[in-house]
């Protein structure tokens, strides 16, 4: 995480301005991609660093790209963000179908 993300997620964590959303990781050298929906967009990559180092990652595709490439072989983006406000009653019907959407446009795995 750099210098920006950090002061970024203690902001939003101060401000409660926590942003749900979708995020993809891209592994370079295999160029195979996952798609998955988060509640806190602040701190979603920390946590999956954190349990791909540890090997705990319940997608064994992708557990198994960051094995054979690491940290360095993989690329973090956020494709969409949703505020709580925007989001409403429905906000985990509403992230499925954005994940969805996301996952057959980019052909991607859902995780």
């Amino acid at each position: 995480m750099t210098e920006e993300e950090k002061r970024a997620a203690i902001a939003a964590y101060r401000e409660q301005k926590v942003e749900s959303g979708i995020y993809a990781l891209s592994c370079l050298p295999s160029g195979q991609r996952w798609v998955g929906s988060a509640l806190n967009l602040a701190t979603i990559r920390n946590r999956l660093w954190f349990t791909l180092r540890l090997g705990h990652d319940q997608h064994p595709g992708l557990q198994h790209a960051w094995n054979a490439h690491g940290e360095d072989g993989f690329d973090f983006e956020i494709l969409e963000r949703l505020k709580a406000d925007d989001l409403g009653a429905g906000r985990d019907r509403r992230l499925k179908e954005r994940l969805l959407q996301w996952a057959e446009e980019l052909q991607a795995t859902r995780i």
